[in-house]
């Protein structure tokens, strides 16, 4: 595995209690249900910025960690300043192996996977994106669930040019997954996904 899950900040008692808040309700004084946890996700109201997730992975090409970059989240990458490596910066290729640290709360994370779970990402990038999504799943099951690239969140592909992962994963699944129902969609895309992982 690639993905290394290193913590997962607040929790979901944080998240309810401050839902509950803006309706002038008090404290739960519990984590909510899991049917909270996927609707509230899915609504993505405010107070699921309150989860954030820290992560690493080791060895990944400096291009492809540039790739993941781009996002508006916090990010730290193995340093490849001269002074520091004693090689000159010029020198290194862009497959030299860094390390990478990030920290993405749940709305980050849900727009950043729109686009690295897309096809039209970098095989090698949406590999990084599929192995944080699985390994995700096993602390933070309702949050890797509603991970989706942007075909599945938007009910159709909105690319300049469609990869057509939208009309296979509707044939595949008997177009199940071409619904308005978001939470049935979620629920058709990870079946696929899981499914496929383990063919491959």
């Amino acid at each position: 595995m690639k993905t290394l899950i290193l913590k997962i900040k607040g929790d979901w008692q944080e998240v309810v209690d401050d839902c509950r808040s803006t309706v002038s309700k008090p404290p739960l004084g519990r984590e909510p249900s899991e049917e909270f946890k996927r609707d509230i996700l899915i609504a993505e109201h405010s107070p699921i910025r309150d989860l954030s997730v820290r992560f690493k992975w080791r060895g990944i090409k400096y291009w492809t960690a540039m790739h993941w970059k781009t996002h508006h989240w916090e990010s730290k990458v193995t340093t490849q300043r001269a002074d520091r490596t004693g090689v000159p910066r010029d020198k290194l290729p862009q497959d030299t192996p860094v390390d990478f640290t990030g920290e993405m709360n749940a709305q980050a994370m849900i727009d950043t996977m729109r686009k690295r779970l897309c096809h039209q990402a970098s095989p090698e990038t949406r590999e990084y994106a599929e192995d944080f999504k699985r390994a995700l799943r096993k602390v933070e099951p309702e949050l890797s669930d509603v991970l989706v690239p942007n075909c599945v969140y938007r009910c159709g592909c909105p690319e300049m040019k469609s990869c057509r992962l939208w009309q296979k994963m509707m044939a595949e699944t008997n177009f199940e997954i071409d619904t308005c129902q978001i939470d049935r969609r979620y629920e058709a895309y990870n079946e696929w996904f899981y499914r496929e992982g383990e063919s491959c």
